[in-house]
């Protein structure tokens, strides 16, 4: 299973205090060391991390492939396809979320989506559409003719972290979630099984799986066994342990988990 780090949250610590420090240029080549396969960076539409120059001397500079996320609005696709990464993962983008909160509407937006894709693969960028893990959006992102879907995994880390973790005992508890461990045992059981069998299907029509949001030391291995999922996206954990014990083990120790 292959292992893309988004390296987001670092330019997040620099808009902190609105200097140059820390650069999340310096971070490729320890990616590397630590033998990441992926450099994943979000460009987000209010830029509040990751910048247009970050992309561009990302892009130009890393050794290893670059996923940009990427809104579906016209100008973002077209500084994507000028900037010309490996690959673009179109995601949704409201900007009073703290971070993406669910999968692309393709139903809703197929016609502009259908559009981006069109002008993403005529610049030799190909496209991997982030979706919830459900039936419809598997079918059709195989109609629209992506090479990638990325399944959010944001319901199943919500769950695992209410019932494994202590974020039901903090100020960030999720209220619709503070259910009895039996009701939340379940409801992790259902995810599971609904991501499987997303990625199950999504192999089965010809499209390569890859999962992301919310993937941290504690519950990836539950995600990691799924066999049709072949690449994993993590960044904000990855980071958060860096802090602690520096970004090559951090890196060394997510892709022990996931072997």
């Amino acid at each position: 299973m292959l292992l893309g780090v988004n390296i987001d949250h670092i330019a997040v610590l620099r808009e902190a205090r609105k200097i140059n420090d820390p650069n999340p240029l310096d971070a490729l080549g320890v990616c590397k060391l630590a033998n990441a396969d992926q450099i994943t960076i979000h460009l987000r539409e209010d830029r509040r991390h990751i910048h247009d120059e970050d992309a561009k001397k990302i892009i130009e500079t890393s050794t290893l492939p670059v996923n940009l996320e990427c809104s579906i609005n016209e100008e973002i696709i077209d500084i994507v396809c000028k900037l010309k990464p490996q690959r673009a993962t179109l995601v949704p983008e409201n900007r009073q979320e703290v971070t993406t909160e669910g999968g692309l509407d393709l139903k809703t937006n197929y016609k502009k989506i259908q559009k981006a894709i069109k002008q993403l693969h005529e610049n030799e960028i190909e496209v991997s559409l982030f979706i919830d893990p459900s039936k419809e959006m598997i079918e059709l992102s195989s109609k629209l003719e992506v090479e990638w879907v990325e399944l959010h995994t944001g319901a199943f880390a919500n769950i695992y972290a209410m019932l494994y973790g202590n974020l039901s005992n903090t100020h960030h508890s999720i209220k619709e979630l503070e259910l009895s461990r039996k009701i939340l045992k379940e409801k992790l059981d259902k995810s599971k099984k609904q991501i499987k069998k997303a990625s199950n299907l999504a192999v089965k029509l010809n499209l390569n799986v890859a999962a992301g949001h919310g993937l941290n030391y504690q519950n990836v291995r539950q995600i990691s066994k799924i066999k049709t999922i072949s690449e994993l996206n993590i960044g904000q954990s990855i980071i958060a342990r860096s802090v602690f014990n520096g970004l090559y083990q951090a890196i060394l120790d997510m892709k022990e988990l996931i072997k």
